[in-house]
């Protein structure tokens, strides 16, 4: 009871007669001294973080894990795709050679081969046979003027030594002789001439290929106006006239192998650009590359078809197109460098397919690309790079 009393009724040394606490403003002013030092601390230590470039480094269990692969570098091809029309590699238009005439028989049709100088049509030459016959008789008759007289100035010069016969007659029969042998000369040139037009009267193939079209009929009137009445394919030479962007074709050249399908076909036939467009079209900025294919009766003159052109192969870089990013400012991939921090690199584009991204430029195929995370990174940051092994890589870009 007293040990009571005496705990209760003793009064702390901080307390005066009034019992206010006197240490608590002591407590208070000790309290606001330390918040202030550690605002202190806590500004001091912001800039210092500041001023070294950022946020202390994470520890290496934070940093994200980023896969990586080095590409090396591949054989590559351009592949074009394209389209166009089929087409005779060389179209001849067939007409009239000679004066032309009445039409009396047609021997080929569409689709039919032909061999260089075949006759193709036959036009009615009555006139033109008796005309010749009449040149022929008028030769004959030439020279049998000319041989009476080479007999008549033979006899004269046998009749000099007696004479019986000047000198100047000798001369005059002489030139009667030379006379007669030019009218002779000149009557075969005109059976000559007779007999090639009559000649030229027939239609003839100019040379071997394959007749794409017939625009005679028998008993049709033709002259050199007319125009073409046949049309053939030179030795049935085909080809593609495909269409191409300018920037497509720089990338290919005479030679470069192609594969044309017509519409309709699932077959491909095999062919190669035999020559290239030396203009562009102003408008389109297109150009026309030509490619020569094998006749084939699936392949019709006139019918449209796809081609996929292959242009010359390279050794270049390949990337899945997951690494591959673009803005405004053109295509880039990221890197990691040898101290694990991101870098941004621009790049080329070239050919991109199935098996994924050629580049061109930019890119030397020893660096640590980032293979799809780019988005969710920026340069600078600093990752944990897992790089992929080099087949599982190639698997990707297959």
């Amino acid at each position: 009871m007293n040990l009571e009393r005496g705990f209760v009724g003793r009064r702390p040394a901080s307390v005066d007669g009034d019992g206010v606490d006197t240490e608590a403003p002591d407590r208070r002013r000790l309290v606001i001294i330390l918040v202030i030092v550690a605002v202190l601390v806590a500004g001091a230590l912001a800039v210092m973080l500041k001023s070294r470039g950022g946020a202390p480094e994470a520890p290496p269990a934070a940093l994200p894990h980023i896969t990586v692969l080095v590409p090396g570098r591949q054989a590559v091809t351009t592949s074009i795709a394209t389209t166009g029309v089929i087409a005779a590699k060389r179209d001849m238009p067939v007409g009239v050679a000679g004066e032309g005439g009445l039409v009396r028989r047609v021997l080929v049709d569409a689709g039919d081969w032909v061999k260089a100088g075949q006759v193709l049509a036959i036009v009615d030459r009555q006139v033109q046979v008796q005309q010749t016959a009449q040149m022929s008789a008028q030769v004959a008759s030439a020279k049998a003027d000319a041989r009476l007289a080479q007999i008549d100035l033979e006899r004269s010069q046998k009749l000099v030594a007696n004479g019986f016969v000047t000198q100047a007659t000798i001369d005059q029969k002489t030139a009667t002789r030379d006379a007669a042998n030019a009218r002779v000369k000149l009557a075969e040139a005109q059976l000559g001439e007779m007999s090639a037009r009559l000649g030229r009267l027939d239609i003839r193939a100019p040379t071997s290929g394959l007749v794409l079209a017939r625009m005679v009929e028998p008993g049709q009137i033709v002259m050199p106006s007319s125009g073409a009445l046949f049309r053939i394919a030179m030795d049935g030479q085909l080809e593609m006239q495909a269409r191409l962007a300018e920037g497509d074709l720089a990338r290919l050249h005479v030679g470069s192998p192609a594969v044309v399908t017509p519409v309709g076909d699932s077959k491909g036939f095999k062919g190669e650009i035999w020559q290239m467009a030396p203009v562009i079209d102003s408008t389109s900025r297109q150009g026309t590359a030509r490619i020569a294919v094998s006749y084939d009766p699936a392949l019709r003159p006139g019918g449209f078809a796809s081609a996929v052109v292959t242009g010359a192969a390279g050794v270049a870089p390949m990337l899945p197109e997951s690494a591959v990013m673009s803005d405004q400012t053109g295509n880039f991939v990221f890197l990691v460098g040898s101290d694990d921090r991101v870098e941004r690199r621009a790049v080329t584009v070239g050919d991109v397919n199935d098996k994924g991204v050629t580049i061109t430029k930019g890119l030397s195929g020893d660096e640590r690309v980032v293979e799809s995370a780019g988005a969710f990174l920026n340069p600078g940051d600093r990752v944990l790079p897992v790089t992929k092994p080099a087949a599982r890589a190639a698997d990707t870009a297959r």
